[in-house]
């Protein structure tokens, strides 16, 4: 059984179903049936047609379903009009269904998780083991995703900005379960960029493809976070990093910068860095000058902060991330805020404040690698205090 084969074309399928008249919930549970069905007749009596047969099965798992509502004979005479081959017709409805699983009415969570399921034809127990939740809630969170978007109608041109949002937050998910979610967005992404020309989606697929080029050196056979300064370079993937940064000079080439471009831009000086002193830190500074100005977002300036640590010294950071501070009423809420401040006073020569803030951000820190890291960075500049 090719079940990339079945995944590839489960989007279109599910489109061609919402396009004849059936609601998103009802259409994807009909093809649910017909991939089943798939594996189980396919191996011994392989389609000619696959996306056809898948087609027929679906509409007749759809029809048998709704064989009792009032707009039955609406529906059997629509799909009367289709050839009686089954033969499927060649509009693609991938871009359709990106829009309805990003839909503005339905929660990051959920809008990832029917990304996965419409678009990436995983099934509910794939998606469940990649966010290491049980599958009945997994099941819960696409049925109310499903409901969600259903009746949907699309006369308008969907946010490319909310569906680069939904695929960014699946390539962040990681590498838990039997489901590599970093390579399952790449693949979406890909896919996104065949149908849609636009440069922050091929932006975005730059920058997926320059982070996951240093996968393989993140982590120690341990299991333990390496950062990016102390990783093998070589044994990145330069073939990753080449495609990558095609598709980005293509992108910066047209001359509309977005969100994603400048992050690329920003990977791709790491990725042409042959050692890590070699980093152009001046210009890492100058692409985030153009992403604040692009989104004015904290995460952002936290960033910054530390290349300008890089490119004019510890002082120099730490003055940027003061700015950050004052610019918070409520104080440093961001994200591995104390991890950038420890980083900087060790630098300074500051070990003290540096371990303690070290522990600080172990105690915040999201997951258990990340934690363990700042804990062994605190023990280390202890022990280095001790001496």
């Amino acid at each position: 059984m090719n079940e990339a084969l079945l995944r590839s074309l489960t989007p279109s399928v599910l489109g061609i179903l919402v396009r004849r008249g059936a609601d998103f919930a009802a259409a994807e549970d009909a093809v649910q049936d017909a991939l089943v069905e798939a594996v189980r007749v396919w191996p011994a009596d392989p389609p000619r047609d696959p996306k056809g047969w898948l087609v027929t099965v679906a509409w007749r798992r759809f029809l048998d379903a709704t064989r009792a509502d009032t707009a039955r004979r609406r529906r059997e005479d629509r799909v009367e009009e289709e050839p009686a081959s089954g033969a499927a017709p060649a509009v693609d409805d991938t871009l359709q269904l990106y829009f309805l699983c990003a839909h503005p009415s339905l929660t990051p969570s959920s809008a990832v998780a029917l990304t996965l399921r419409a678009v990436g034809g995983l099934t509910t127990r794939q998606i469940a083991r990649a966010y290491l939740v049980p599958e009945a809630t997994m099941a819960q969170r696409i049925s109310r995703a499903k409901r969600t978007v259903s009746g949907v109608r699309f006369d308008q041109p969907g946010d490319v900005a909310t569906v680069l949002r939904v695929l960014y937050l699946v390539f962040n998910e990681g590498y838990s379960g039997d489901v590599d979610l970093a390579a399952e967005s790449i693949r979406l992404t890909r896919q996104l960029a065949t149908a849609i020309d636009h440069p922050e989606v091929a932006g975005l697929l730059a920058l997926m493809l320059l982070h996951h080029a240093r996968r393989a050196t993140r982590t120690a056979p341990d299991g333990s976070l390496v950062p990016l300064a102390e990783q093998d370079r070589g044994r990145w993937d330069t073939g990753a990093i080449a495609e990558g940064v095609a598709i980005l000079q293509a992108a910066l080439a047209r001359d509309r910068l977005g969100e994603f471009q400048a992050q690329a831009a920003i990977a791709a000086l790491h990725a042409d860095a042959l050692t890590v002193e070699e980093t152009d830190w001046v210009q890492i500074v100058e692409w985030y000058d153009e992403l604040v100005r692009l989104t004015d977002s904290p995460v952002v300036r936290l960033n910054r902060a530390v290349a300008v640590g890089e490119a004019d010294g510890p002082r120099a950071g730490l003055a940027a991330l003061a700015a950050l501070e004052d610019s918070s009423p409520r104080g440093p809420s961001v994200p591995r805020h104390a991890a950038v401040a420890a980083y900087l006073h060790e630098r300074d020569g500051d070990l003290a404040t540096a371990a303690r803030l070290y522990a600080e951000a172990a105690r915040k820190a999201q997951n258990l690698a990340e934690r363990d890291h700042l804990t062994r960075q605190a023990a280390r500049l202890n022990t280095r205090r001790r001496r």
